[in-house]
């Protein structure tokens, strides 16, 4: 897949950019910073009550920047490894090199390290200074901090947020140790290379601090930290990857999202996690009035998740068991407004009440609740986890949804149909609308699937659910052949970003090619230039399932303009402005690879596809696609389509699969560790109803 001698994993600099705000970041699951800053958060560790909640500021003791004083010669390079989630800066002499490496272990998710190497190059006995800077100062806006007795060298510190979420509700403690860091390190004449650790371990308990620090200290001793963290690195990236025969930005792009999407869920195999979601900036960023404050949006549901489960449903379904945990917050926010049912709110952070500080966006953009659904939808169908639905809560979230959306809707005498008013629609020009588009139809697709969920597990199935869901009215001009985005919507008047387009992709809502192409016709051209990274992306997936590549690929290129150099650091809006590290631009990009060449499209019974890529991409390999316990390596060409089956797991037992081929009808048995190739075609992956192995 080369292009060029550059490594696409890799992004590397000899400056910075002059807004740090684009510097990369560095996180896991639990802990997130970005280089060179003075604070880091913590996964679900908000201060603040309704209004004003945001992520919890925490001095950051890695927030260390290595120089050496009056030397004017040093070659200086900064790179961030996808390969091995690691940030590296290098200074190099004739005679040696310095290189401070930073990291959030991707395993051991309560650790951030750094280390600093020094290396001679040439034969010279003079010691060799660097200085580490450091304005870390234990102090905090959000936390009342204590310090406690150091620990196994490390300074230790502790507090409380100073104001919870809800009254009356938790203040979550952090307990934080660290190696004290030098003003300076300095390699002695007799030595070649020494290399020096600092560690800093976070949680929420003084045991998971010390002993997360402790395990630290052992690691380090036997040179093992930071190798297990490339190890688990890369075990995650032999399990998922995408990359193709292309431009060198194209796939630098596709690394740089998967890689900062893939930094903010749990690891494989990891510990137990209370997972708190994913905010737009991820957890790096979030502090007061930066990035949405760290609240969580459907940007998690809509945009990131359908990337994450395609390669990771254990991760995925951690997302959807942040939704359970806060359905109290969504059944409140339904009774708040005077409804039935759960509705989750538009801005969530720790308990799912509404925590947007603006009222109206909490009150009308109300399609976040079916955004919800269709992640648990998308994840059902995928993984046939029933346990998720029948003992882990999923079913009680379900139908509290569709009891929301049946309290919604208000039947209409004149048009005999359910209508839903007073809302705000994805295009946030607009509000207090009528019947939009997307709204009702995510509520449709809802219901559907809430009728679908209770007939697998033998529940009866309200008949509202049924007579709501066909009777909704999804706005439609019969004559332009096109679904306006509400009622009285004129056409030609400007929208905020994709919306109408979502019909489509990813909802799939019923419509003939004709009025798949009015819609994109009808909206591309009013669509903000500048508006959300993601828009663009949703228009190339539609332009693709129409087969007019050329046209996909002039609306993807535009999302080259949200994609910042050197560490790919997407920005929301082209002018630079709103969230920075934007996962959800991200995510919609990802989707439009993902999904978009690949033709992939998640059905009750299927995993279907459908390629088609631009000119300039000759080849897509897909590695690592989860589908019913199976792991799926796709290997597409505009010829032929190669599909192995790398994994199958058997405890429990995968399902057996087989291609289906839409135009001939042949089924192709899919076996562990063989390959099944043939034209690319149109087609479908589904479960083998006789293959026996």
């Amino acid at each position: 897949m080369a292009d060029g001698t550059e490594d696409p994993a890799v992004f590397t600099s000899t400056a910075l950019p002059s807004d740090p705000r684009l510097l990369p970041t560095v996180t896991n699951a639990y802990l997130g910073t970005r280089v060179y800053r003075d604070i880091l958060h913590v996964n679900g560790v908000y201060n603040g009550a309704v209004g004003d909640t945001h992520r919890a500021d925490v001095p950051s003791p890695v927030n260390v920047r290595m120089t050496v004083p009056g030397v004017d010669s040093l070659a200086e390079t900064f790179s961030l490894d996808t390969r091995t989630g690691t940030f590296s800066h290098v200074l190099q002499s004739a005679d040696y090199a310095a290189t401070h490496q930073l990291y959030a272990h991707h395993s051991l998710i309560h650790l951030m390290a750094f280390s600093i190497t020094i290396q001679r190059s040439a034969r010279t006995a003079r010691p060799v200074t660097v200085q580490l800077q450091t304005p870390f100062v234990p102090k905090s806006q959000d936390l009342d901090l204590n310090q406690g007795p150091d620990f196994q060298g490390a300074h230790y510190i502790y507090g409380r947020t100073l104001v919870p979420e809800v009254e009356g509700g938790p203040r979550p403690t952090i307990h934080m140790l660290w190696t004290p860091v030098p003003q300076t390190l300095t390699l002695r004449g007799e030595e070649q290379e020494r290399s020096w650790q600092f560690l800093t371990a976070v949680a929420e308990s003084e045991e998971e601090a010390k002993r997360s620090y402790s395990e630290g200290l052992s690691l380090a001793a036997t040179r093992s930290l930071h190798p297990s963290h490339a190890q688990a690195w890369a075990a995650l990236w032999r399990g998922c990857s995408v990359d193709v025969d292309g431009p060198l930005a194209l796939r630098q792009a596709l690394r740089g999202c998967l890689f900062y999407l893939l930094s903010s869920v749990p690891p494989c195999g990891g510990p137990v996690l209370r997972f708190q979601g994913i905010s737009p900036g991820g957890l790096s960023n979030g502090t007061r009035g930066e990035d949405y404050w760290g609240h969580i949006f459907w940007d998690q549901d809509t945009w990131v998740f359908p990337n994450i489960l395609l390669f990771y449903p254990e991760a995925a379904r951690a997302i959807l068991e942040y939704r359970i945990r806060t359905l109290a917050g969504a059944l409140h926010n339904a009774q708040e407004q005077g409804y039935q049912g759960a509705k989750f709110p538009w801005e969530s952070a720790a308990t799912g009440q509404e925590v947007c500080p603006e009222e109206i966006y909490g009150a009308q953009e109300i399609h976040v609740t079916g955004d919800v659904l269709m992640a648990f939808e998308q994840y059902y169908c995928t993984t046939q986890d029933q346990k998720l639905f029948s003992e882990d809560g999923g079913w009680e979230l379900v139908s509290a949804v569709a009891q929301y959306w049946c309290s919604r809707m208000v039947w209409s005498e004149e048009e005999q149909c359910y209508h839903i008013r007073g809302v705000m629609p994805p295009d946030e020009y607009h509000h207090h609308v009528n019947n939009s588009a997307y709204t009702n139809a995510v509520a449709q697709r809802s219901l559907n699937f809430a009728a679908d969920v209770a007939r697998d597990f033998s529940i009866p199935v309200p008949e509202e659910w049924v007579d709501c869901a066909q009777k909704v009215k999804v706005p439609f001009d019969a004559e332009k052949k096109y679904h306006p985005e509400y009622d009285g919507y004129s056409p030609g008047e400007p929208v905020k970003q994709a919306d109408v387009v979502l019909l489509g992709f990813p909802l799939m809502y019923p419509m003939s090619p004709e009025v798949r192409r009015k819609d994109l016709e009808m909206y591309e051209p009013v669509t903000e230039l500048d508006g959300p990274a993601m828009s663009w992306s949703m228009f190339a997936v539609g332009w693709l399932e129409l087969k007019e590549v050329q046209r996909a690929q002039s609306q993807l290129s535009k999302c080259f303009s949200n994609i910042t150099e050197p560490f790919k650091i997407w920005v929301e809006n082209s002018d630079g402005s709103g969230a920075v590290n934007f996962l959800t631009g991200m995510g919609g990009f990802l989707q439009a690879v993902l999904f978009g060449y690949t033709g992939f499209r998640i059905t009750r019974s299927s995993l279907r596809f459908d390629p088609a890529f631009p000119d300039n991409v000759n080849k897509l390999k897909v590695n690592g696609v989860s589908y019913l316990g199976n792991k799926l390596k796709f290997t597409i060409t505009k010829e032929r389509i190669r599909i192995k089956v790398i994994e199958l797991p058997q405890d429990p037992p995968a399902s057996p699969l087989e291609a289906v081929l839409e135009e001939s009808g042949q089924h192709l048995p899919l076996r562990e560790g063989q390959s099944v190739s043939f034209p690319t075609v149109a087609g479908w992956i589904q479960r083998s109803p006789t293959e026996t192995f």
